[in-house]
């Protein structure tokens, strides 16, 4: 539900799938990687929902490539230093 300063639902982190093979692999993905990040020491749970892709409908042209077109933009993403153990 947040994305640095930015919070609320527009702005929560889903991972969309085709198939159920997908829904699957993003499931054991976010296991593995969540495993890892609580072996290191991480407390934040991951959040990202897994669900059915909807239509797909492209945003304006000035939201895409974001902080390509704006170097001075915010980007809240920082990582953990922690790899996810599937590929």
């Amino acid at each position: 539900m947040r994305q640095g300063n930015d919070i609320g639902t527009t702005y929560r982190s889903t991972l969309y799938t085709t198939t159920d093979e997908q829904q699957q692999q993003a499931q054991e993905a976010l296991d593995a990687f969540q495993a890892a990040l609580d072996r290191s020491g991480h407390r934040e749970k991951i959040t990202t929902e897994i669900e059915p892709a909807p239509q797909f409908f492209y945003a304006e042209d000035y939201h895409q490539q974001y902080l390509a077109k704006n170097p001075g933009g915010y980007c809240g993403l920082r990582g953990t230093g922690v790899s996810c153990p599937i590929g």
